[in-house]
């Protein structure tokens, strides 16, 4: 394999890689054994006619598609670990040639990491945070602690009002027609929410248990199923169970009840110490976002569209994955809130964007700083993985590998500089 690096304007590369024609035959063969069972042949059962007998009544060119796919990625990655640039987005792929016997060449164009002319970066002007806690923030933390340990009861003399969790059956039907996707059994619902186009449980609110209620919405004009957008519909809906939350009442009881202390003033103490903690994490964090965000202004640097692209689909990858962990895939969700792929690209643009630029002069600093990671700098970042996911340090070690050492200790750079460039920041009260 030959690999040849072209460097384009805007901090972009192609890359042009040659496959040998001996591994491109390997693959012809690969992609042969993969479809000889979906290709028929007069006078062979399915599945035994011989390659040359298929190359000859379709030609070679039925395998070379399959072959490229086996070639490309193994091609590819070696590419990218041999290449001398740091490579920051995803490949567009492009065949330049193949056929058989011959080499297979194909492009990928690819985005490399940008100059960064930095700023200054020691001596930033943020303003100071407050950290003083007030009497108000304690009672609402009380509040929500009240709130987390409501009862819920089931309610069956009363219509539905806002706040309640609901149970409905639905179904939707535009000009009298019910549509795909509109239907529904059984479906957990909290009114007030928004989960569902706005107007929805709204339209809820005084439906009784067991009596089908018609629920007179209009799809979002940007709705992400064009065929529904912009649209009147009537869903006809159920409410098949109503429960609501009863709150405890706040006195010494339910304070022993949710922390180790005796009385309700005991518990607020502990609750505004709790609040002060956390302030100063607030602080520190707001401290350091603040500060990045300087240094970014007063720095260079032209961000390729391939790489801000790369890191909004490693971010709707990142929603999407916690998505899945509360059981929800990304295109329930899209459905549910009205979102469509574009959209959501759009919408994480400027905090992807905001996350290459401050890595970038994150990265600058560490460089101009002489800033470098120890052992005992990995070796901790490890314990606190292991002690975070309840493994053994061994195990998280193993599972690590090298490439994951790499990322790690790269975390660590940027997390070091960002520490060394907020300790050197100057804080301006109001």
């Amino acid at each position: 394999m030959s690999v040849q690096l072209e460097k384009l304007e805007g901090s972009m590369a192609k890359l042009t890689i040659t496959v040998e024609a001996d591994v491109f035959e390997k693959a012809m063969n690969g992609a042969y054994q993969k479809n000889k069972g979906r290709i028929n042949v007069q006078g062979f059962r399915k599945g035994k006619a011989p390659r040359a007998i298929i190359e000859k009544m379709y030609g070679p060119e039925i395998f070379y598609d399959d072959a490229a796919n086996i070639c490309i990625p193994e091609a590819y990655e070696k590419a990218y670990d041999e290449c001398e640039e740091e490579i920051v987005s995803q490949p567009d792929i492009e065949v330049v040639s193949m056929g058989k016997g011959e080499p297979l060449v194909f492009t990928a164009t690819v985005a490399l990491r940008p100059p960064v002319t930095l700023g200054k970066y020691k001596g930033v002007e943020v303003e100071a945070a407050d950290v003083t806690v007030s009497d108000e923030e304690v009672e609402a933390a009380i509040v929500r602690e009240q709130e987390k340990n409501a009862r819920t009861i089931e309610v069956t003399d009363r219509p539905v009002k806002s706040g309640d969790q609901t149970v409905i059956d639905f179904e939707g039907f535009v000009d009298g027609v019910a549509f795909e996707g509109g239907k529904g059994t059984d479906y957990p619902l909290t009114i007030g929410s928004g989960a569902f186009i706005p107007g929805f449980e709204d339209a809820l609110i005084g439906a009784e248990i067991g009596k089908e209620t018609d629920v007179n919405v209009t799809f979002p004009e940007e709705y992400q199923e064009k065929s529904l957008a912009g649209k009147p519909a009537v869903f006809k809906c159920t409410v098949k169970s109503i429960k609501e939350k009863e709150l405890p009442e706040l006195n010494d009881e339910f304070a022993s009840e949710v922390s180790e202390f005796d009385t309700l003033a005991e518990y607020k103490e502990s609750v505004k110490a709790d609040l002060e903690v956390k302030k100063l994490s607030d602080a520190k964090a707001a401290k350091q976002d603040a500060v990045i965000d300087k240094i970014i202004e007063d720095s260079k640097m032209d961000i390729p569209d391939a790489m801000l692209q790369t890191e909004q689909k490693n971010m709707i990858n990142e929603f999407a994955q916690r998505m899945q962990a509360q059981g929800l895939t990304l295109q329930q969700y899209m459905q549910f809130s009205g979102m469509d792929n574009e959209k959501f690209m759009e919408q994480v643009k400027p905090q992807a964007l905001s996350r290459i630029q401050s890595r970038l002069v994150l990265e600058e600093i560490a460089k101009a700083e002489n800033i470098t990671v120890t052992e005992e700098d990995y070796e901790a970042e490890l314990k606190t993985m292991a002690e975070a996911y309840a493994l053994e340090l061994d195990k998280v070690k193993d599972m690590v590998g090298d490439e994951g050492r790499k990322q790690i200790e790269k975390d660590i750079l940027v997390k070091k500089a960002l520490e060394f460039a907020a300790d050197n920041a100057k804080e301006i009260k109001k």
